[in-house]
Parts: structure tokens; C-alpha cells; sequence
């Protein structure tokens, strides 16, 4: 029961209770009153009315009284239905609370088994990332395992490259075999898909010059390896040179023509560059 709910009950009971004093308090100080104020002579003409007068005083007073109780247990018949109709209410009202933390309690386990999947379906995102890329990087392995090429030094008739008086790259542009196209037949360049390793081979042929020898070495990352080289004054020779290296993805392998030497090719392919992958590492 709420605090205004007692409120009004009390101030409900308090006035039949109040009337009931009023009742009774005039009733006695009045006749308390004739007597101190009636004199003692005409006390004695009274006596005869007396009676009379205190037996209706005594049924108006039980009447009044009665009027009060009948007031008063009608209203308490309406606190006693207010009350009932309070405590129904109170336990709708409990009973709606006690639903509402049910479905708050199961919005609790719908929150946390719905954190349970997300968390379940972020690792089965990562598991399928790290599949995918997996599968991906057997694609690439399964390409790269298939790597080779072969090339020319001149793409068509003949020729002598050089001299030139600095270290020049070489460019062999008649390519027989690309696979996987690792070797770039515009730059010259041989860039390596995949660690592992690789075996090189080059040949080196010229005509004989008493000034200018035939020669080139074989580059990786810039750095210099082996080298093919020759130097006769007259009649065709050639020089030949292999290498295996251990490269890393992205590795560039080139041949460059040594410093004042000079390079010739024709139909027959005499000046050629090769290269394949051995394995992965």
C-alpha cells in the first residue's frame, strides 16, 4: 500500500472519531454547566423535567452515535475494498516485475550466447582467411615449381653488341622458353618468384679482335658472380659460365657485358642466357 493510500485512511478514520467527541463533550459540559449556573432554588423546580429532558438527551446521544458507527463501518467497508483492490494491484504489480526479470534474464543469455557466435564466427573467419591464403600459397607454390626460360641475345639476323667503355646490361630479346614468366625480355632482368633455388647458365660468343676481348658477368642484386670471358685476336670463340644461387622472392638476376668487350649473335643463337628453378626452399 502506497503512502497516499494511508494517508487518506487516516484522515477518513480520524473524523467519525472526531464527531464522536464532539458528541460526547457538549452533552456533559452542558449539564455540567445548568448545574453551576442554575440556582438553588430553581434546581429544585427542575427536578420534576429532569428525567424527561436527560432520557431524550440520552436517545439523541445513542441515535448520534450510531449515525457515527454506521459512517464509520461504511467507510471502513470501503478502506477494507480499497486495501484488497491495493493488494491486487501490488501483485500485478509484482508479478509483472517478476516477468520483466525473466526476459530480462534471458535477454542476458540471448546477449551472451549471441557474444558466443560472434566470437565463433570471428575465428571461423580467421580459420578461413588462413585456409584461403593457404590454398593460395599452394596455388603459387604449384606455379613457381614450374620455372625456366631461355633466350637469344638478338631478336632477329645478326649482330655484335659493344664495345662500350663502362659496364653495359645485356638485353636477350629472342626468347625460346618463359615459363612462369620470371625473365622480362625488355629490361633483361630475371626476378625470382619464389625462394628457392636456381641454376644459371651463359654463353658468350664473338669474333676475334685484337682490342676487344668477349665477355660477361653474370649479376645478382647488383653484385657481380661469375663470368664468362674471352679474348683472341682473330677467328670466332666463345666462353661459357653456371651458377646455382640461393634467391629470395623478389631477387633480380641479369647478365652484363664486360667494360671495352663486345658480344656477337646471329641465326644460329651462339650468345645465350638460361636459367631454371632447382627447387623451393
Amino acid at each position: 500500500m502506497n503512502s497516499a493510500s494511508t494517508v487518506k485512511m487516516e484522515k477518513t478514520m480520524f473524523v467519525p472519531l472526531f464527531l464522536l467527541i464532539c458528541f460526547f463533550s457538549p452533552g456533559q459540559l452542558q449539564t455540567q454547566s445548568d448545574k453551576d449556573l442554575i440556582p438553588q432554588g430553581k434546581q429544585t423546580e427542575s427536578l420534576g423535567k429532569e428525567p424527561a429532558n436527560a432520557s431524550y438527551q440520552q436517545q439523541t446521544s445513542l441515535q448520534d452515535i450510531h449515525a457515527v458507527l454506521r459512517q464509520m463501518s461504511a467507510l471502513l467497508g470501503e478502506q477494507r475494498a480499497e486495501i484488497r483492490h491495493l493488494q491486487r494491484e501490488n501483485e500485478a504489480q509484482a508479478a509483472k516485475l517478476r516477468e520483466l526479470e525473466l526476459q530480462n534474464t534471458e535477454l542476458d543469455k540471448v546477449k551472451q550466447q549471441v557474444q558466443a557466435q560472434t566470437g565463433e564466427l570471428i575465428a571461423i573467419k580467421a580459420k578461413a582467411n588462413v585456409t584461403e591464403n593457404q590454398v593460395e600459397v599452394l596455388k603459387r607454390e604449384r606455379t613457381v615449381k614450374q620455372v625456366a626460360f631461355s633466350a637469344s641475345l638478338l631478336a632477329s639476323g645478326s649482330g655484335t653488341v659493344g664495345p662500350f667503355n663502362t659496364h653495359t646490361p645485356l638485353v636477350f630479346r629472342n626468347v625460346v622458353t618463359n615459363i612462369g614468366n620470371a625473365y622480362n625480355p625488355h629490361t633483361g632482368f630475371f626476378i625470382a618468384p619464389v625462394r628457392g633455388a636456381y641454376h644459371f647458365e651463359f654463353y658468350i660468343g664473338a669474333h676475334g679482335h685484337a682490342s676487344h676481348p668477349s665477355g660477361a658477368v653474370l649479376v645478382k642484386n647488383g653484385q657481380a658472380t661469375f663470368i664468362a670471358y674471352e679474348h683472341q685476336p682473330s677467328h670466332y670463340g666463345s666462353s661459357a659460365n653456371g651458377i646455382t644461387l640461393l634467391l629470395e622472392v623478389g631477387d633480380v638476376v641479369f647478365l652484363r657485358l664486360w667494360v671495352n668487350s663486345m658480344m656477337s649473335d646471329s641465326e644460329n643463337h651462339h650468345s645465350t642466357f638460361s636459367g631454371h628453378l632447382l627447387f623451393i626452399m
